[in-house]
């Protein structure tokens, strides 16, 4: 029964198993799944090799930019510290100036009340000097010789005064002065012509009588 058995498996084998050329068909177009599967794997491998060196190119220089702004926050740290510590002096002087100026808003007011109480003793000094003036000078003004220098003084200014008018008098061509002197030039003026109009007349008849004279001797010569 065995034997019947398997070449009746065998006959079943040969009726369901496809021919050798469709296999061959079927085994080559697998091969050229799996070699078009590798061709697209490579695609891919070589696309993420140059997306990964990208990838570390941009890591490179993000790690240079890292670098540089590591450096540039620790001289910024250090620029943070001076300015930290030049903050700290100022402050320090600010406190020592606040208190300087205290000291001196001090000082100035008390050297204003003090400036006022020696102001105030001033101007009381001064009107107690005023007053000593005044009573001094009412009774220098008293006495004889003071009298006497008032008047002598009203005498001057007086003078003074006639002396200015004087001067504006011979300033001025209207002035009484002036208007007197040539008042006085004018009648002089007239007295010297009429002067010497007598004084050609008389030198006329003087003429007449000396040529009268030298007649009369010529006619006595004649007669003698």
């Amino acid at each position: 029964s065995c034997p019947s058995s398997s070449s009746h498996l065998l006959k079943m084998a040969k009726q369901n198993s496809p021919p050798l050329a469709e296999v061959v068909k079927r085994v080559f177009e697998q091969q050229q799944s799996q070699v078009s599967d590798i061709e697209k794997s490579k695609t891919v491998l070589f696309q993420l090799q140059a997306k990964c060196q990208e990838l570390e190119k941009e890591m490179n220089s993000i790690l240079l930019e890292t670098k540089t702004t590591e450096r540039e926050i620790h001289l910024q740290d250090d620029a943070i510290e001076v300015t930290q510590y030049q903050c700290e002096n100022l402050e320090a002087q600010v406190r020592v100036l606040y208190s300087e100026n205290l000291k001196l808003r001090c000082d100035a007011e008390r050297v204003q009340e003090e400036f006022e109480i020696i102001l105030a003793r001033n101007n009381e000094y001064r009107e107690k000097i005023k007053e000593h003036k005044h009573v001094f000078w009412e009774m220098e003004s008293k006495m004889p010789v003071m009298i006497e220098l008032a008047k002598k003084k009203a005498v001057v200014e007086e003078l003074k005064t006639k002396k200015e008018e004087l001067m504006c008098d011979l300033q001025n061509p209207e002035g009484s002065v002036i208007k007197q002197v040539q008042e006085e030039i004018t009648l002089l003026k007239s007295e010297i012509t009429t002067l010497k109009d007598v004084i050609n007349k008389k030198t006329d008849l003087l003429e007449e009588e000396k040529k009268k004279h030298a007649k009369l001797r010529k006619e006595i010569e004649v007669s003698h």
